[in-house]
């Protein structure tokens, strides 16, 4: 039965019991050796084979995001952010438990490819077409693309191969595509973390925007600032098991008790 706080808002992800665990492959050969093929092969259906060594990465969790809401994720290097993430947009399988989705989730992370050869001008256009804009669309908010990041600032980059910006600049055209477009899902991996305090607060304004455009939108971040400004409920993992779930300034209080950051 919902409760007074969750009565007629409509779920976005719901995790169930979620778990998930890595494969490292270990001793007996390198990955594409002979000797570790044909062990690979002698060993199937007999458990694991030898030299792999299991990562359980997520513990056991469990919450539901409704539309509406900007949640943060917050927890130590290697506490399965990142990894609960991947999860959510459904690359990643889980070892146990069950992730459901309303709509499509798109996962936004500073590490995520484009093509470096083509111009930033070619890769708004490709990127747009991946997260399903049509051309027409494209051409409409393309403009706004590349006046949201901010690359062009100092120069006409737009028109220059990726693989001459910096990380920075990168990283802002590819949070300035993603945020062109309303989400289901938008879910931001440490995309705030680079650019200067300008394009950062115009990024937390476009991500209240996408709230209220009954989105739901995750950010991973280690700045607690931009976790203040920006969400209003922080999932706090640490190992993999989720420690905490809560209003933002309750979990971040206690976060940064036990944590001293």
């Amino acid at each position: 039965m919902a409760d007074d706080k969750t009565q007629g808002r409509v779920p976005t992800v719901i995790a169930d019991d979620v778990h998930i665990v890595y494969r490292v492959n270990g001793a007996g050969g390198g990955k594409g050796s002979a000797t570790a093929a044909l062990s690979r092969i002698l060993r199937r259906g007999k458990g694991e084979p030898r030299g792999v060594r299991k990562v359980h990465a997520v513990r056991g969790v469990s919450f539901t995001a409704y539309r509406g809401e900007a949640i943060g994720l917050i927890g130590t290097n290697g506490s399965g952010k990142s990894t609960l993430l991947r999860a959510i947009a459904g690359l990643l399988p889980t070892e146990h438990g069950k992730v459901y989705t309303d709509g499509q989730p798109s996962l936004l992370g500073v590490n995520a490819a484009l093509m470096s050869d083509l111009t930033g001008e070619r890769n708004v256009v490709l990127g747009g077409l991946a997260m399903g804009m049509s051309r027409e669309e494209i051409r409409e908010r393309y403009q706004g693309i590349v006046d949201f990041s901010g690359i062009n600032e100092k120069g006409d980059f737009i028109t220059l191969p990726m693989r001459t910006y910096s990380s920075g600049m990168a990283a802002r055209l590819r949070f300035s595509i993603a945020a062109a477009k309303n989400h289901d899902v938008l879910m931001i991996d440490e995309a705030l973390a680079t650019g200067d305090r300008k394009f950062q607060i115009r990024s937390e304004k476009r991500i209240r925007e996408l709230r209220k455009e009954a989105g739901t939108v995750f950010l991973v971040s280690h700045s607690n600032k931009s976790i203040r400004d920006t969400c209003d409920r922080v999932l706090w993992l640490e190992k993999g098991e989720l420690l905490m779930d809560g209003p933002t300034d309750e979990v971040l209080k206690a976060y940064e008790r036990e944590t001293g950051k």
